[in-house]
């Protein structure tokens, strides 16, 4: 573990963001696996507003934590991350992965070998296999198609979590959205900045019930999606 979590940035030592709600009896087996296949890393946990033990957790396991009073969505906790990592690590890589052990930590390192050709890779699944569950299914292919219809960049699994990003990046984006759009708002701008995206293939693993809520979730991607389309015909 990283000490001096309040340090001035360390160059070269990559960041994994992990945001967590709800997740006492999975993160602490991801940061220990981010750290067995990382090596030296500074894990960031963000306890969003869990009502378990996930704040104690990551307070044993992180380098730092950032913690939400009551749960203000996925979003909300990866733009306070990016935001403290900007500060204090604007040179590092950062990858995000989520904390209920669906992402396997053990491609963290592909991920990060992949910004030698991109600026930010996405870990993609394959959606169309049968552990996938139907809906999951079919609300991750339509919100791929409407991304890359707006991007018109070519990505199987726009919706995964599993991501490596330069620091650039992620002081550069400002991403709207406080739960799951987010990762989507900050695809599209991401594109539009003329940042080059690409995609490593990852297992598909489904264990616990995801906080995803299909539609509720979907609408507020859909909206997203359909802001930057009308902002381009008006353009």
């Amino acid at each position: 573990m990283i000490s001096g979590t309040d340090s001035p940035c360390v160059t070269g030592v990559p960041v994994c963001v992990v945001p967590a709600f709800n997740a006492s009896e999975s993160v602490a087996g991801v940061v220990a696996a981010v750290r067995r296949h990382l090596g030296t890393v500074f894990v960031l946990g963000v306890d969003d507003g869990s009502t378990d033990g996930t704040r104690s957790v990551l307070k044993h396991t992180c380098d730092h934590v950032l913690s939400f009073d009551a749960n203000r969505g996925k979003g909300a906790a990866l733009r306070a991350a990016f935001a403290y990592v900007a500060d204090r690590f604007p040179r590092s890589a950062v990858i995000t992965l989520d904390a209920d052990g669906q992402h396997d930590p053990a491609f963290a390192p592909r991920l990060l070998e992949g910004l030698d050709l991109a600026d930010i890779v996405i870990g993609s699944r394959e959606i169309r296999c049968p552990s996938v569950p139907p809906h999951r299914r079919i609300a991750n292919m339509l919100s791929t198609a409407a991304t890359c219809a707006v991007t018109r960049i070519r990505l199987s699994d726009s919706q995964s979590g599993y991501r490596a990003l330069r620091g650039e990046v992620v002081a550069a984006i400002d991403a709207r959205g406080d739960r799951y759009e987010y990762e989507t708002d900050f695809i599209v701008r991401a594109s539009q900045r003329g940042y080059r995206i690409a995609e490593v293939a990852v297992p598909t693993i489904y264990g616990p019930p995801s906080h995803f809520r299909e539609i509720a979730d979907s609408w507020r991607v859909a909206r997203v999606l359909w802001s930057h389309r009308a902002a381009a015909f008006r353009s």
